[in-house]
């Protein structure tokens, strides 16, 4: 018996995210592979109480009973970027909920070069808890050809300062650039991890219809990477940030209605369960390392009934690698509920 397994991290950064859309809004310029409409479905429009309201109540009542942390997340646009009263007035109609006990605390995501002690002020008055930072790349020139508008620098100083007044900080980052390769990502994951974040998303990029990328794309200006090389690029990753004792709270887009269009999606390593393949595909390394010793014809392989399909694969894919690449004719899969969600044993 051959156990093998990734430490579990030390907090659990899931909490029940009520989403508020913000497409664009307050972001000074347009990213090349921006299109926020096309993502989210909203318009680009402050809501007002009324939709805020019922937007929340909604997913509220979509939670039930359960216990577990509950924060309103203003996505989408550049939060920080909004003229101050615009601040006050979402993060006002947010709080209310908080006082009545309905929620925890309040969630968003700015731009690093948004965050500065004059708007951090504006925030004492309010329960927020969390902030991302739509980082993207720790690489200058990739930021530059992406016209992101910032610098790695204004990163590392947004941090500091966000670390300063003790905020859960959460990092975004995307892999497949203009500009960028694999050692570019993993540089850039590396300095993410020094800046030690409470959490991350790994977000592919895409060619989305609307988008100035989509323009290059159409010029054969900009190849977007394989799906299967996405893959393997954001696994690394995130075994990356594992080693740092970093969470990775996303891996790829989320899946939407507008985002399974062809007409919105031009090209791109999308897949609406990336994340599961990124983990099947962490698993098949697992058994293969365990396998590489072993000689047998018949295996079982014992994982948390929660991993079944990922160390199953996509369509039974891994089973089928591990038959082929080690000559076994019969493979079982097992569910243990003794095991960790992040371990096996092969029998």
């Amino acid at each position: 018996m051959i156990l093998s397994g990734i430490q579990n991290p030390a907090r659990d950064y899931r909490p029940f995210i009520i989403p508020v859309f913000l497409p664009h809004i307050g972001c000074p310029h347009k990213c090349v592979f921006c299109n926020q409409t096309a993502i989210t479905g909203e318009k680009r429009k402050i809501p007002s109480p009324g939709e805020i309201s019922l937007c929340i109540n909604r997913f509220l009542d979509y939670k039930g009973e359960k216990r577990r942390r509950v924060q309103i997340a203003f996505y989408g646009g550049n939060f920080l970027g909004l003229k101050q009263d615009d601040i006050r007035y979402l993060l006002h109609e947010a709080a209310k909920f908080v006082t009545e006990g309905r929620v925890e605390s309040i969630r968003f995501s700015t731009r690093p070069d948004s965050i500065d002690d004059e708007r951090l002020d504006i925030l004492k008055e309010f329960p927020v808890a969390t902030i991302e930072l739509g980082v993207q790349s720790m690489d200058d020139r990739v930021l530059a050809m992406s016209r992101r508008g910032h610098t790695a620098v204004d990163t590392e100083k947004a941090v500091c300062l966000l670390k300063e007044r003790n905020y859960e900080i959460g990092i975004q980052m995307m892999v497949g650039l203009p500009g960028d390769d694999e050692a570019g990502a993993l540089f850039t994951g590396r300095r993410i991890a020094e800046m030690k974040p409470d959490f991350v998303r790994i977000y592919p990029t895409v060619v989305l219809d609307g988008s100035l990328l989509a323009d290059w794309y159409k010029k054969g200006e900009y190849v977007p990477l394989p799906l299967e090389q996405c893959v393997t690029l954001v696994k690394n990753l995130y075994l990356l940030f594992k080693k740092n004792r970093i969470n990775v709270i996303r891996m790829g887009l989320q899946a939407s209605e507008g985002l399974d269009k062809e007409s919105t999606m031009l090209a791109g390593p999308y897949h609406p369960s990336f994340g599961a393949l990124v983990y099947s595909e962490i698993f098949l390394d697992k058994a293969v390392s365990i396998l590489e010793s072993k000689k047998n014809d018949m295996i079982s392989i014992k994982v948390n009934p929660k991993n079944i399909s990922k160390m199953r694969g996509l369509k039974n894919r891994n089973i089928e690698i591990l038959k082929t690449k080690f000559h076994i004719r019969s493979i079982e899969i097992i569910p243990d509920m003794t095991l960790a969600e992040d371990m096996l044993v092969v029998d």
